[in-house]
């Protein structure tokens, strides 16, 4: 969607200076509009929790905290997606202390030394996770308090972990709730009267890795709610957005640029009762954005594209997207709606925004749904900038460009080769404040306000930004050509009959050169529907055959010289991206 008289569009934004700030101008701003729509039951229907409530909820929970003992505590939030999730979070950044959010999927011993190394006092939970709590007890000897966030008390306390001598005090988030609604009914102004310092360390997020790698990102209010605003001046929802909430909430993307930016621009959040129930939520809420990594954009494209197949429309789908592409279409919603009317009835009717982020997308996915009348952008971030760089407009965007650099932040390529790609540097107020506890590492990657990202990109003449690969993955084979083994994935991934890829470079032991390698897992059931049952050795014979043709699309040394084929998944994190370096990953790929 290149609108170029929409290039340079700076959409009006107001100042804030701390996310208790965003939170009381909402308020104030929003009151009776819904701020979230949630389930009480798994299946239900969603209710609304207005701004005014949501405002309230945050300075009883802050409140109960500090008449706990625990101003100035590290706490951490694990669990899943919710309501209190969120209220849990800005409870403790807005008055209370340093927020803690960790992956509710780390393994125990992961999850128990990132708490330890936090040194976390208090710890939110949700009653699937007190089992996993439990078998942490012999390393939650620095922890207070732990409260659990579900309402059905009853299960979570069959979960309690047993406690040897004193132990954390278990307590529940709506007794927390109703303390400190009665605490302020008596007077009690600790927490809604804390000095907010915008400067100061308010959010400890610790990176991907196990955990001797993990490393924290030291997130300061000012960090956050920058990148808020600046986002907000090229990408504005619209007073009436419903944004599904489908991303993990630890993950910096979801947490900053859909929750944040939603209290911000006064916006709902539909929480989603998980990834199996996306397109059911989305109808079921009306929602008219949601943000998501390429993978769940990927899937929803293949799987509309798979039933055009199945009911003979294929072709006359495709013909259509050709079409609106070249009459513009997407300049006219009451035609893309009537045209694409099964799309836009499965989303609910009211769909008009998706954002990409978290890794490069299919740029023919992005041109897709945008011929079928949904806008779609993708941006690029880093945790380490609170988390976003770069972003297209929303009316003004390039579909195969992470975006323009952020208001603010200002983004050089360093050390470039002749093809003007180098590594990617940025400045601006949404650079962390360092890693904590490791000068190294924060040296390594901060030098005189830059920050280095490891990701190798290039600029374009109209300032576009091009995220090519990180610079950890790159495969440079002894004649010193630089292989991204992103770009070789995104030609392979073209063939409907490869679910997912790694390419990897290997050495060839005869030549003693870094050749190309590919670790396919098949599309096994498009295969079985058109093929039946195939051998191993029909199997490998059918993948060189796409394999070879792909090859002929790229230059000599960038083509794939040996594959194997996969029997499982690749190992992913929570937020679906493929763990290039996970040891099953790695060895399965190198038979």
């Amino acid at each position: 969607m290149n609108k170029k008289k929409y290039k340079n569009l700076i959409y009006k934004t107001r100042p804030l200076t701390d996310l208790r700030d965003m939170v009381r101008q909402s308020v104030e701003l929003y009151g009776p509009k819904d701020a979230y729509l949630t389930k009480d039951v798994p299946g239900g229907e969603y209710r609304g929790i207005s701004y005014d409530d949501f405002g309230r909820d945050i300075d009883y929970l802050g409140t109960a905290l500090i008449a706990k003992g625990l101003k100035d505590a590290r706490i951490a939030v694990v669990g899943e997606n919710s309501y209190k999730w969120v209220v849990s979070y800005l409870s403790v950044t807005n008055g209370t202390g340093v927020v803690v959010p960790l992956d509710k999927e780390l393994p125990t011993n992961e999850m128990a030394g990132l708490v330890e190394r936090a040194e976390v006092r208090a710890i939110f939970t949700s009653a699937k996770l007190m089992k996993k709590l439990a078998e942490m007890e012999g390393s939650l000897k620095g922890i207070e308090y732990i409260i659990c966030m579900s309402k059905l008390a009853e299960d979570a306390a069959t979960e309690k972990p047993k406690k040897a001598g004193k132990g954390p005090q278990i307590i529940y988030f709506d007794d927390m709730i109703a303390e400190g609604r009665k605490l302020m009914a008596e007077g009690n102004r600790e927490f809604i009267d804390v000095k907010i310092d915008p400067y100061a360390m308010c959010s400890l997020l610790f990176t991907s890795g196990t955990t001797g790698l993990a490393k924290g990102v030291m997130l300061s209010h000012s960090n956050i709610v920058q990148n808020v605003v600046n986002m907000s001046k090229y990408v504005d929802i619209g007073i009436d957005g419903i944004g599904l909430s489908v991303l993990p909430m630890h993950h910096t993307f979801e947490m900053t640029c859909h929750i944040m930016t939603s209290i911000y621009q006064g916006l709902t959040v539909c929480i989603c009762e998980g990834l199996k129930y996306i397109m059911k939520n989305m109808a079921e809420a009306k929602c008219t954005h949601m943000l998501a990594v390429p993978l769940i954009f990927e899937q929803m494209h293949k799987k509309i594209m798979k039933q055009a197949e199945q009911k003979g429309a294929g072709t006359k789908l495709r013909k259509a997207i050709r079409f609106s592409h070249r009459n513009h279409l997407y300049n006219h919603p009451e035609v893309t709606k009537r045209m694409f009317s099964a799309l836009h009835t499965a989303t609910g009717g009211r769909m008009r925004l998706f954002i990409s982020g978290g890794a490069a997308i299919d740029p023919q996915v992005i041109e897709d749904f945008e011929a079928m009348g949904v806008a779609m952008i993708q941006g690029y971030g880093m945790t380490e900038n609170a988390p976003i760089i770069a972003v297209n407009r929303d009316r003004c965007s390039k579909a195969d460009a992470a975006g323009f650099p952020m208001q603010g932040t200002e983004v050089r390529i360093v050390d470039s080769d002749e093809n003007g790609v180098g590594e990617v540097i940025c400045r601006g107020p949404s650079v962390m404040m360092g890693y904590y506890g490791n000068p190294e590492e924060t040296a390594a990657v901060l030098r005189d306000g830059w920050l280095y990202t490891g990701d190798y990109g290039r600029l374009d003449d109209e300032g576009y930004l091009y995220i090519c690969g990180r610079k950890k993955n790159v495969i440079v084979t002894k004649n010193g050509k630089n292989v991204f083994p992103e770009d070789v994935e995104y030609y392979l991934l073209k063939s409907d009959y490869i679910e997912e890829v790694l390419v990897m470079g290997v050495e060839d032991p005869k030549s003693g050169d870094t050749v190309i390698k590919a670790s396919i897992y098949p599309n096994y059931s498009l295969i079985e529907r058109e093929m039946g049952s195939v051998s191993e050795e029909e199997l490998q014979k059918f993948f060189k055959g796409i394999v070879d043709h792909v090859n002929e699309e790229m230059p000599l040394y960038k083509r794939v010289k040996r594959i194997t084929i996969r029997s499982t998944e690749f190992e992913k994190t929570t937020t679906r991206k493929i763990k290039r370096f996970a040891k099953g990953n790695i060895n399965e790929g190198l038979k």
